[in-house]
């Protein structure tokens, strides 16, 4: 029968209804011991943690994952920031997962978040705020793979 595929470890990935998403708990928030409650709000927002590390970025490393804002004012600090402490990756599954998540952690700048968001719980300011979400499926796919690999 067609469903004893859904079972069968060679089935075809794109097959599989999943949707992933990326999020990054940042220094600032780590290291104000943020993360319990951070994954916390991702669980009760539905999401399935599939994926989780705690990490040290190096600048080059963050200077990598950053690289397509090389050219912007802001880089250097960004990178700098991002290096600064330990930082928690994580890949995410929900349907409408990119979406649904960049709802869940609010306006970049904390003062413009909605209430219930986690920025507007856990965020300082623009550049302290606590978690990175991916902005499409595509950029989820990147971003996972530059800290777990492709699989």
């Amino acid at each position: 029968m067609w469903f004893n595929n859904f079972f069968n470890p060679y089935f075809p990935a794109q097959f599989m209804a999943t949707n992933r998403t990326f999020t990054m708990i940042k220094p600032d928030a780590v290291q104000e011991s943020h993360i319990g409650g951070i994954l916390g709000m991702i669980e009760a927002g539905g999401f399935r943690i599939v994926e989780l590390q705690k990490i040290n970025l190096t600048a080059e490393r963050a200077g990598q994952f950053y690289a397509v804002h090389a050219e912007r004012p802001f880089y250097n600090d960004l990178v700098k920031y991002m290096s600064s402490g330990a930082i928690v990756a994580a890949v995410l599954e929900k349907d409408n997962a990119v979406a649904d998540f960049r709802t869940l952690i609010g306006a970049t700048n904390p003062a413009n978040a909605e209430e219930g968001t986690i920025r507007k719980k856990y965020a300082k300011s623009i550049e302290a705020n606590a978690v990175h979400g991916s902005d499409s499926d595509e950029n989820a796919q990147i971003e996972a793979d530059f800290f777990f690999g492709s699989k």
